[in-house]
């Protein structure tokens, strides 16, 4: 099991109810183990950080970036956040906003193929 900063709880669940359409989009195709079997969790703590969605089976994490991941600075902390994820044994797949709404089924075809 993976430890997180029990203050964050209340804080995922606020953004569990308010996911961007990207993040809804997406979480229509993942929730109620539709890929393979395979169970996500959205907006889960690790850490000191919140995931967008996390398949414990899979051990892999999916990102879904706006806009200020594509600053400079939103690509330090990306760079950080994912270092510590991936210190933990587990995987970050990254998609921007767009290629989940202009792309869903490619973007799940990526999915499929680290599941």
């Amino acid at each position: 099991m993976l430890s997180y900063n029990k203050s964050l709880k209340e804080y995922s669940k606020t953004l569990r109810k308010n996911m961007t359409d990207s993040e809804r989009l997406l979480w229509s195709k993942l929730k109620s183990s539709q890929l393979k079997g395979y169970q996500f969790n959205r907006q889960k703590p690790i850490g000191n950080y919140i995931v967008d969605f996390y398949c414990i089976k899979a051990k892999l994490v999916i990102e879904v970036d706006g806009g200020q991941h594509y600053t400079e600075e939103g690509k330090e902390s990306d760079r950080i956040r994912d270092k510590y994820i991936v210190g933990r044994g587990l995987r970050v797949l990254r998609f921007s906003d767009g290629d989940i709404l202009k792309n869903i089924d490619g973007a799940i075809e990526t999915i499929l193929r680290f599941l």
